[in-house]
């Protein structure tokens, strides 16, 4: 029996090839679908568990935060395994996650949430350390840029979807009953476990179809696949490169984007709540629409490139952001909602034109920038848990200001690049999706 080995290199049939891709891109589709899907439960917690704003984005910390552990352990377990059983690892570590909701919702201890959550991180990391790569190469070379730009319209489509899903499980009726007071110890957690049942439904669907999901990349494994080409050969000595001033300058924005995407994303539901005054389930649901104007700017943004500067596309996206969140900001009603919704049109072409600005003439060290720019992404493990605490201090309205002065940054960044060129930005739009 033929085994996969990191560096064989094979041509697959135009059929194994199909296949290979329409599974790498359901890859695509149950991250982004997994993910988001934080953004529905932090207010279920939130009430569930008493938390302040803060102590509720140490969700998305404990998410976030395996980005920066775990990317360049899968850089390396990406070099020693191969594509496909590196895959297999990630679903199955991702599904243990999943699984782990389970015995948190049971325990009714905050804590294993936020355990599960850093487990499912880990292996979202390894699957999008390998599956990147992998779908660039399963093909001829000059129609990568349309496999990749196939499964980042998944990644997106799941990021619309999941949180109309979510809200539907976790987010029917009321968030939490009123504990009685003086309650505490076992009596206290056996009430919360009862209130946080809710949560972990959506987690043990995922964990199945992820589980069968291994079971067939198992029997695919010996497909030929493209060979790995020096994953985390270098990586650790990446650090030097921060000196380039626009590598390091696009690491910080990368950084200050995902932190304002994910606080903005984290917040959304429990400020619909407050500024329209709907119930759990609707404001829930209307997070798609924050997720899906970054689908559709996706496309918009794709088809811009072809006439505008990069830079001075990035630059203008994010003014447009930072006064969408401003003018939310100080309304209220259907303008401060609806305004904070749009900015996820604006985030849609930010963070690969962010990448691809950041990797412009690295040459051969460009795996050693990928991988920093991959490890900020530790910025939406870090600036939610900020803005949670200006939100408990200030008010909700009030700590719009921490994504604002992100997006204030990222606008300084696309003005000093703004001289690119087109073409080779438009070469890593794709390939460097979030």
């Amino acid at each position: 029996m033929t085994t996969e080995t990191p560096g064989a290199t094979a041509a697959p049939s135009h059929r194994a090839s199909a296949l290979m891709v329409a599974c790498v891109v359901f890859l695509f589709f149950a991250w982004g679908f997994s993910t988001v899907l934080i953004d529905t439960i932090i207010p279920k917690l939130k009430a569930v568990f008493e938390l302040t704003y803060a102590e509720a984005m140490l969700t998305q910390f404990a998410f976030f935060a395996g980005y920066f552990v775990f990317s360049i352990p899968a850089g390396y377990l990406l070099a020693r395994q191969g594509y496909m059983r590196s895959i297999i690892t990630g679903l199955l570590v991702m599904a243990a996650g999943c699984l782990l909701f389970a015995p948190a919702a049971a325990s009714g201890a905050y804590g294993g949430f936020l355990a599960a959550l850093f487990v499912m991180a880990a292996g979202i990391t390894i699957l999008q350390v390998a599956a990147n790569p992998l779908i660039a190469g399963l093909g001829a070379e000059s129609s990568s840029h349309a496999r990749l730009t196939l499964a980042q319209a998944f990644n997106a489509l799941g990021t619309t979807i999941g949180p109309m899903f979510g809200a539907a499980l976790v987010l029917t009726g009321a968030l939490a009953v009123d504990v009685p007071a003086g309650l505490s110890g076992p009596e206290l957690a056996a009430v919360r476990a009862v209130q946080s049942h809710a949560v972990q439904l959506p987690f043990l669907a995922i964990a199945a179809v992820l589980v069968a999901l291994a079971l067939l990349f198992f029997f695919l494994r010996n497909k030929p696949t493209p060979s790995v080409e020096g994953t985390g050969a270098h990586l650790l000595g990446a650090f030097s490169l921060l000196g380039r001033a626009r590598l390091g300058f696009g690491v910080l924005c990368i950084f200050l984007y995902v932190g304002a995407e994910v606080s903005i994303g984290s917040l959304m539901a429990n400020y619909l709540m407050h500024v329209l005054h709907v119930s759990p389930l609707a404001a829930g649901q209307m997070v798609s629409l924050y997720w899906g104007g970054a689908m559709l700017g996706r496309f918009i943004g794709a088809g811009l490139m072809r006439f505008v500067k990069p830079g001075v596309l990035l630059g203008c996206n994010a003014v447009v952001a930072l006064c969408l969140v401003a003018l939310s900001a100080t309304s209220q009603g259907e303008i401060a909602a609806y305004a904070l919704i749009a900015v996820g049109l604006c985030n849609s072409i930010m963070f690969p034109t962010i990448f691809a600005l950041a990797l412009e003439d690295l040459g051969p060290r460009k795996p050693e920038g990928s991988a920093l720019l991959c490890m900020a992404i530790v910025g939406g493990a870090l600036i939610p848990v900020l803005t949670g605490g200006v939100a408990d201090f200030w008010g909700i309205a009030a700590s719009l200001a921490i994504p604002a002065l992100c997006y204030a940054v990222i606008a300084l960044y696309g003005a000093s690049t703004a001289r690119t060129k087109i073409a080779d930005v438009k070469a890593g739009f794709v390939a460097a999706g979030h």
